[in-house]
């Protein structure tokens, strides 16, 4: 120990895996993340909308085929009317998810995935097997 190397690596040292993150982020991070910066940040807001309990699930029905609001109530167990219409209007919000409303009596509604919700489902498989090859290991 006397060259003065503990194996600790500095403070200050990038980690071995900084060029990777420099790449998703389209730079090295700062030191210091204001926070307003992170609030503001594109990913965080994917983040928590994808984290929200019935979101993915919600997505991955519509993955399937479009359906019709009841229709999407009777397959998510658990979920409340209540619930269901929040998560497709923040879904709908974010443009992932594209509410139509037909002229019949009464009048019927289908919820679809809209062309950028088909697109989300390709990082979302790629994170899906990501996830079940973890498992196995």
């Amino acid at each position: 120990m006397s060259d003065g190397n503990t194996g600790v690596p500095h403070p200050d040292a990038p980690h071995p895996d900084a060029h990777m993150v420099a790449a998703a982020v389209g730079g090295l991070m700062p030191g210091r993340v204001p926070a307003a910066e992170y609030e503001a940040c594109p990913v965080t807001h994917a983040v928590r909308m994808l984290g929200d309990k019935w979101t993915l699930l919600v997505l991955m029905l519509l993955a399937e085929r479009a359906h019709r609001f009841n229709e999407l109530h009777r397959r998510v167990d658990g979920i409340s009317q209540r619930m269901l219409t929040r998560t497709l209007r923040a879904l709908e919000d974010d443009r992932l998810v594209a509410r139509t409303v037909f002229p019949t009596v009464p009048p019927g509604v289908e919820y679809d995935l809209t062309e950028r919700g088909r697109e989300l489902l390709v990082p979302l498989s790629a994170l899906a097997d990501w996830v079940v090859k973890d498992r196995a290991a």
